[in-house]
């Protein structure tokens, strides 16, 4: 029986092209209104993730940041993992040489030394605010949530995941979607998450159900009882996952909810 559902955000339960739609805003009420304790999964930060919960109208445990922090709804810290600040450096004097993007999240700020097209397409409707700053170097790394890469160039952005796994095996990096690689403390995933938020509810790993469509969802689809990958998934992700659902487009999400919580 399942008793807790994780879901990611984008392209799981919002898409560009309609929202986040009010089947899907039902779906998840209903879920809370029966007793089931769901989470929202995401690489965002926590104001971003708590927004997503309010246009869906639920209070619930906000993974962010990959998995890097978990967070009550309210903004308490339940369990988080920072990256390690002398490999950002070094990642970060590497990247300005090669004219990467990077945007830098520090205790849940967004921050960028180039105020360009790549940080204005990424904000887009997300509700996120950010800082620009004249060099990365003055702030302090004590509590680095994660690195995010942008390079509209999907072959470089693969090779770029490969070089950093190769050459840091201690930290965890993913792609999340086709231009971003995730750089975040190797603890940091959302498959962690869901086992803490397990634990921390009493509950068993079978008895939850986690659905993604990237890349950075494969941990927790993989480590929950049931994992679903969206139907507008990676090739990746669907080889992973115990059941393929319809798209986001095509409200996926409620579709497997229905089949797997209710039985319909």
């Amino acid at each position: 029986m399942i008793k807790m559902v994780v879901t990611d955000i984008d392209g799981t339960i919002y898409s560009p092209k309609t929202g986040i739609t009010e089947n899907v805003k039902t779906c998840i009420r209903k879920l809370k209104d029966n007793g089931i304790h769901v989470a929202i999964a995401t690489g965002r930060t926590y104001a971003s993730a708590k927004t997503v919960a309010d246009k869906i109208g639920i209070k619930c445990p906000l993974i962010c940041y990959q998995g890097g922090l978990v967070n009550s709804y309210e903004g308490e810290i339940l369990n988080v993992k920072y990256l390690n600040a002398d490999i950002a450096r070094e990642i970060i004097k590497d990247f300005r040489k090669r004219n990467i993007h990077l945007n830098v999240y520090v205790e849940d700020k967004l921050y960028v030394e180039d105020d360009n097209q790549y940080i204005k397409d990424y904000i887009g409707d997300k509700g996120i605010d950010y800082f620009k700053v004249e060099s990365f170097n003055e702030l302090d790394f004590s509590k680095l949530n994660k690195l995010l890469a942008i390079k509209y160039d999907r072959n470089f952005i693969d090779n770029l995941i490969k070089e950093l796994q190769n050459k840091y095996p201690e930290i965890y990096v993913v792609k999340s979607f086709d231009y971003f690689c995730e750089i975040a403390n190797k603890q940091a995933t959302k498959g962690n998450a869901l086992k803490f938020l397990a634990d921390y509810y009493g509950l068993s790993e079978e008895e939850v159900m986690a659905i993604g469509d990237q890349n950075n969802d494969i941990e927790m689809v993989e480590t929950a009882g049931v994992g679903v990958a969206m139907g507008n998934g990676t090739s990746e992700i669907k080889q992973k996952a115990n059941y393929i659902t319809d798209t986001v487009d095509n409200d996926g999400f409620v579709k497997a909810v229905n089949k797997f919580v209710w039985g319909k």
